[in-house]
């Protein structure tokens, strides 16, 4: 299990909050732009969350974080719906920018780039706000990626609830860039699995999205029950962490 980070050079990797709706793990792409999974930006009706009750805290650490700011805008990839089951098309969906009201200076917060289209190669790392304390960022260095297949991705870093939407971290060109995102979870050989998707193509689909003003709720209604640990259902929110798991 990794242990708490240092916050120096990681500033830009924050907790975000949904009123109501729990925390996610987001990450500066630019001052104003935080990239996350789109199932922590959707709420019981499958529609997108208004941005005013998201809140992002670059850098917290239990009460103190460098900078925070609300949402002004939120994007989810077109066709993305939360759903009991997990299949391939929907965790390659699960993607969304929050567009944030303030930007915050990189001067305190250092944005990501993002990995090239070769896909990971090598140890990965991912940094999130997980439980059990989910005010303090962990980060697992040389973890590995375990499948590529079809966009999406299976790794063995340390995830927990409250990771959902944390980057996925490799090598490009002699440092660190995000090549994914936490998704969801489940266990394999025994093992606890973390799965993500290939973000070639999609950022820059959401960035359209923001600039154009393209309301993100183009997604098909569905029904969707709010579960705690011990339930069958997939998106499930424990100790105000969401996550969903794949079954």
């Amino acid at each position: 299990m990794p242990a708490s980070a240092e916050r120096i050079g990681w500033e830009g990797v924050g907790r975000l909050e949904m009123a109501g709706e729990g925390t996610c793990t987001g990450a500066l792409i630019a001052p104003d732009l935080v990239l996350t999974a789109a199932h922590c930006v959707m709420d019981a009706e499958n529609t997108p969350l208004a941005p005013e009750k998201i809140t992002f805290r670059a850098g917290l650490r239990e009460e103190r974080h460098v900078a925070a700011s609300r949402g002004a805008a939120v994007a989810v990839m077109p066709g993305f719906e939360t759903a009991e089951r997990e299949t391939g098309d929907h965790l390659r969906r699960d993607v969304a920018l929050v567009k944030l009201a303030s930007p915050i200076p990189a001067a305190l917060a250092r944005p990501y780039a993002l990995h090239g289209p070769s896909g990971p190669e090598g140890d990965l790392t991912v940094a999130s706000y997980g439980q059990p304390q989910n005010d303090v960022m962990t980060i697992q260095r040389a973890c590995h990626l375990l499948d590529a297949s079809q966009g999406l991705y299976a790794f063995d870093c340390y995830i927990n609830y409250g990771s959902s939407g944390a980057p996925v971290f490799a090598e490009d060109q002699g440092r660190l860039a995000i090549v994914s995102l936490v998704s969801s979870m489940g266990e394999a050989g025994g093992r606890r699995v973390g799965y993500g998707m290939s973000l070639s193509g999609k950022v820059e689909a959401l960035k359209r999205q923001l600039a154009l003003g393209v309301p993100s709720s183009e997604v098909k209604a569905a029904v969707v029950k709010r579960i705690t640990v011990g339930g069958g259902t997939s998106s499930r929110a424990v100790g105000n962490s969401k996550f969903l798991s794949a079954e």
